[in-house]
């Protein structure tokens, strides 16, 4: 019995790698090699997706919404988020995340290709537009 890319993908997913390969072939981590995050894919059709560069300093002000300009700029350089419905072809095993939000605006209502390469509790996952970005993650264990 074959089990469905949908049916693989659900749950949650921690961060092993982000990496992009730049025009000379060099790997770069866009977020650092030690870059942390979490990929969730619900039964209900919704995902969400947050990565974060490691050591990012915290506002000097101790409140969430009073940093400075250059805190938040900072802060915001180290991020990324989105989560939205997600959709599933199974024949190009391409899973398409629609940004309903997202930190970026620029992503904002923007429906992206992403595709996926399961084995055993990993997921490899490129991105469909820009294929060279690769997101390795390893399924968690569940915390009940």
């Amino acid at each position: 019995m074959t089990v469905s890319l949908r049916e693989q993908v659900i749950g949650t997913w921690s961060l092993v790698s982000y990496q992009t390969t730049d025009q000379d072939g060099k790997v770069i981590y866009p977020l650092g090699e030690d870059a942390k995050g979490f990929i969730m894919y619900n039964p209900d059709g919704y995902m969400s997706a947050q990565l974060m560069a490691s050591g990012r300093p915290a506002y000097e002000s101790g409140d969430l919404h009073t940093g400075t300009i250059e805190e938040m700029a900072q802060a915001a350089n180290g991020y990324l988020a989105y989560s939205g419905r997600f959709e599933v072809n199974e024949e190009k095993q391409e899973l398409t995340h629609h940004m309903e939000v997202s930190m970026n605006p620029t992503w904002l209502g923007q429906s992206q290709p992403r595709i996926a390469k399961i084995n055993g509790d990993v997921v490899v996952i490129f991105n469909g537009l820009k294929p060279e970005d690769k997101l390795t993650w390893k399924r968690v264990e569940k915390n009940l």
